[in-house]
């Protein structure tokens, strides 16, 4: 363990992440709202003091600026990192069709994923990252936030792609109307905490026929004179403001789904054929992720807005039981395999893949060596994170671990210590040109929101060497 890394422990066992809460802030006092109102300014004022143009201050680091467009795959339920990609062939454990090869270095279960197998040139693994907590909801809503979501701010704290959302807005053409932030098989995903609604993710399941209700039983005219006749009867209601945020972000949310009714595109690019789902499934057989990672695809190539997808594999990676049994570790791993494999097949024959950061990862890793009296792997903090595209040196492997997988021996980055969620989240930001060090006031009650977080032990960062 190198001495950074001992100051990062020391500092935790300290501290742990037990920060101010979001309400432990500067606040108004009751001699202030008096004054206040004594002064003639209206609550009103108060209300909209927040609501404006953020006041964002930035200390002006140099970002990769690598990538256009994101695609973050969470496995939910956190896969075993040991058996997939950081590989460690453990004597009468590991089953022998995993077919351990060493391709170019990386040490891959051809047998396991023999797609990704052909890929191995064009993406890069994260070897040395440690998760936070080993409790799923907790971890999952970590990696979606890039920050401890008991800490300050984290109860009211953005999805990731929700701050990409509200940094690209300014770069959205008037005739895109895709929504900027698109969330594929992710019901449960974090939205956009603080943010206005319109930020937020546009929650959809991958479908064969595109978006449900973009049409109506009566017609396109009788629909538009019904919303005519709405917008006559409570505009003033929705509009102007006086009735809070909420309002307005109802009434952005109809002008955005608006754009999407009637319109050819959003079928064409939301929608799929049965071949192409069967290609991104089993090849006899759709999957969620396969159909999810398609219809990313496909709407990235639309270039109607979108700049990140986040995508939820929820196909069943906490896995305490029977690990190695046909329905389980070998069943998910083939859908995996196909879905990403075809996703890194037709980014790259579109010209996106130069243009899209592909990020994957679980909220945690799984215990090593033997298995478990179940047959199974426990939750255990060392684990993995895959990128390719958006300028990623693919082949790249930043860190090593021991030989059970047990604990990193070699970081890999110029940080020497764990690459942290937090670190991920700089490192997406980075690729996208995002400063990670911004710093937004316009928070509830003024706090100041951080787009990575800060602690007094270190800074984080994103991960360059994955760049080469």
């Amino acid at each position: 363990m190198t001495n950074e890394q001992e100051k990062v422990n020391q500092w935790f066992r300290k501290y742990g992440w037990n920060n101010k809460t979001f309400f432990n802030r500067p606040h108004w006092t009751r001699r202030d709202f008096f004054s206040v109102i004594g002064a003639g300014v209206t609550g009103s004022y108060l209300t909209q003091r927040y609501a404006r143009a953020a006041e964002v201050a930035a200390a002006g680091v140099t970002a990769k600026n690598t990538a256009k467009n994101v695609i973050f795959i969470l496995l939910a339920g956190a896969p075993s990192h040991t058996d997939t990609f950081d590989l460690k062939v453990v004597n009468g454990v590991t089953p022998t069709t995993f077919n351990p090869t060493n391709i170019n270095g990386m040490m891959f279960p051809t047998g396991l994923m023999p797609k990704l197998a052909t890929h191995v040139g064009e993406f890069a693994v994260v070897r040395s990252m440690q998760s936070h907590a080993l409790v799923h909801s907790l971890s999952q809503t970590w990696v979606q936030i890039g920050r401890n979501p008991t800490a300050a701010l984290g109860n009211i704290a953005p999805n990731v792609g929700s701050v990409v959302a509200i940094e690209k807005d300014k770069e959205r053409k008037p005739s895109q109307i895709f929504p900027t932030f698109v969330a594929l098989n992710s019901g449960g995903g974090v939205g956009p905490g603080y943010l206005p609604a319109n930020f937020g993710p546009f929650k959809v399941q991958a479908a064969a026929s595109g978006i449900a209700n973009t049409t109506n039983s009566t017609g396109q005219t009788r629909f538009t004179s019904r919303l005519k006749l709405m917008h006559s009867l409570d505009d003033n209601l929705r509009t102007t403001g006086v009735n809070g945020g909420e309002m307005v972000d109802y009434d952005q949310f109809y002008s955005a789904a608006n754009q999407l009714m009637y319109n050819p595109i959003v079928n064409q690019y939301f929608g799929f054929s049965t071949a192409d789902s069967l290609r991104y499934g089993s090849g006899t057989a759709a999957t969620t992720l396969g159909n999810s990672c398609l219809v990313a695809g496909q709407v990235m190539k639309a270039q109607q807005g979108t700049r990140f997808i986040q995508i939820t594999s929820n196909d069943g990676w906490d896995m305490h039981q029977n690990i190695y049994a046909a329905g389980t570790l070998p069943a998910k791993a083939a859908i995996l395999d196909n879905a990403v494999s075809a996703l890194l097949s037709d980014l790259k024959a579109s010209g996106m893949l130069d243009d899209t950061l592909v990020v994957m990862c679980g909220e945690f890793g799984r215990t090593v060596g033997p298995l478990t009296a179940a047959g199974g792997r426990d939750h255990w903090p060392q684990q993995f994170a895959f990128f390719a595209g958006g300028g990623i040196k693919g082949g790249t492997i930043v860190g090593q671990t021991d030989a059970q997988g047990r604990d990193t021996i070699d970081y890999g980055w110029s940080q020497k210590r764990y690459v942290y969620p937090e670190d991920i989240e700089a490192t997406i930001y980075s690729a996208l040109g995002i400063d990670w060090t911004t710093v937004r006031h316009d928070d509830p009650l003024g706090r100041g929101f951080e787009y990575v977080p800060k602690t007094g032990a270190f800074q984080f960062y994103p991960v360059n060497e994955l760049w080469g």
